[in-house]
This record gives C-alpha cells, structure tokens and sequence, in this order.
C-alpha cells in the first residue's frame, strides 16, 4: 500500500511540475508578445512639421519617417496610422501608450535607453552650424559661447549648444529658427545637416542668407537616429528591427534617403 501511495505521489508532483511549467511558458509568451495601440495597426508619434523627416505638402503627410513608417508597417503586415504631436509630448506619448512607436528623428541618448526601447538606427546624423551670411563673429562651434543659439527642447542639437556654452533660445521648427538667425533675433541655429540641406534643395536663394558648416565628429559626435517604442514592448521593437534589416537590404532605405536627403545617411 505504502509503495502505491508514494508512486501516486511522485506522479502526482510530475504533473503538478508540468502545468506549472506549462503556465510559466504561457506567461513567458503573453510577456514576449507584441502590443499594439490598436490591432493590426501600427500606430506612429512624429512631429509632421520638419521637413524632411515628416511634414505636409498639400494637406498629406510627407517626409522620409512617413514614408519609411508605412515600409515597416508593410513589411510587419500592419496598417499605419499617424499622430502628429508637438515634439515637448513625443516622448511622453510613448510612456502613455498614446502610440507604439515615434519615428521622429529622436537621437538614441544614453538616458532615453534605460527608460525607453530604441529600434537599430536608420540614420547617422551629422551636426550643421547656421549663422546669417553677415556674422563674421561665428567661425566654428567654439564661437557661439554666449551666443543666442536656436535649438529644439530636448534636443541632441540643445544638448550641442549648451555643451559650447551658447545660450538655447528655444525653437522647436527648423524654418523658424531660419527665420530667427535671418531676423538678427538668434546669432545661429544648430540642426542636422540633412535639414539643411533639404531646406537648400527647397529653397535655393537661401544660400544667400546663410552660412553652414558640417560639426566635425570629433566636437559633436555623429547621432545615431532610431525608432522609440515603450521599454516594455520589447517585441516590436525586434519586429520593427527585423523589418529595417529587411529595407536596408533591399535598398529601399538608401532609396528613400537619397530622395528626400540627395544623399545616403543610412551608413555609419
């Protein structure tokens, strides 16, 4: 009697152990499964008013985040559904889940990774100076301590800013800060060369107004711009990570780069 017992007693923790292993793996893979705002749906945070990364032309969206989000969001088998929103809330929509990921030319930062899951990078953003044709006092970034320099909140061309000592006049648009260094309000703006350049491309006859010159790496390293997803939705951020390997490699993203940059900046 007693061997019976204590063989129905071993097979009874056999089964206990497996459906408590078995639990364990359903929790493990609702933990690993990905979140979406709305089902089938990729839901994305950007700006809409910085030319070229997302703006509107026409009434449509435009820009190469538009046009890479929709990529990805075909590659994952998703539609794409956009939310444009001030840069100052981006961030915090991620956290509250207000959209599943923000395309919007965010810098990966040591600080926004232990809050926030980053894609791989898609662009490798250098640094451009812009002062008026007329300022001779600004010859590199060294000259802009104590300078009024225009700069987005929050920003990687902020944190340059402050780094050489200038004083941030706070400007979220690009054009507007244009307008503030042509109107003598600002002594100089910092922003991405591809910005610029875009700009250029839009507006040839700015060449007149302004001075630019590249930040050499070795003063302002080199942005590494990458998709920004909610720090517990791991998954889809090695879905969208999937899909950008899969639009690298078959030459969309130098594609789209070259179309709205007139150059590849997907490279390191």
């Amino acid at each position: 009697m007693k061997k019976w017992l204590k063989i129905f007693g071993v097979a009874a923790l056999g089964i206990l152990l497996a459906v408590t292993l078995t639990a364990c793996g359903k929790s493990s893979s609702s933990n690993d499964s990905v979140q979406l705002k709305t089902k089938g749906t990729l839901t994305v945070g950007l700006e809409g008013t910085y030319a070229p990364y997302s703006y509107r032309e026409d009434g449509k969206l435009k820009g190469f985040e538009v046009d890479l989000a929709r990529d990805v969001a075909k590659k994952l088998g998703y539609k794409v559904k956009f939310v444009p929103t001030k840069w100052d809330s981006l961030i915090a929509g991620v956290s509250s889940k207000k959209f599943d990921v923000v395309f919007n030319d965010v810098t990966v930062t040591p600080e926004r990774s232990k809050k926030f899951s980053f894609t791989d990078p898609y662009i490798y953003s250098r640094e451009v100076l812009v002062t008026a044709k007329s300022n001779t006092d600004i010859k590199s970034i060294d000259d802009i301590k104590d300078k009024k320099i225009a700069a987005g909140v929050g920003t990687n061309n902020e944190d340059a800013a402050k780094k050489y000592g200038a004083k941030v006049v706070s400007s979220s648009e690009f054009t507007n800060s244009l307008d503030l260094v042509k109107q003598g309000r600002v002594d100089g703006t910092l922003n991405a060369r591809e910005a610029y350049l875009s700009y250029l491309k839009d507006n040839p006859s700015a060449a007149n107004d302004f001075n630019y010159q590249v930040v050499p790496t070795n003063k302002v390293k080199a942005a590494k711009i990458g998709g920004l997803v909610n720090k517990n939705n791991t998954a889809l951020t090695k879905k969208i990570n999937k899909a950008l390997k899969e639009l690298k490699d078959d030459g969309t993203l130098k594609k789209l780069s070259e179309k709205y940059f007139t150059a590849d900046i997907t490279e390191k």
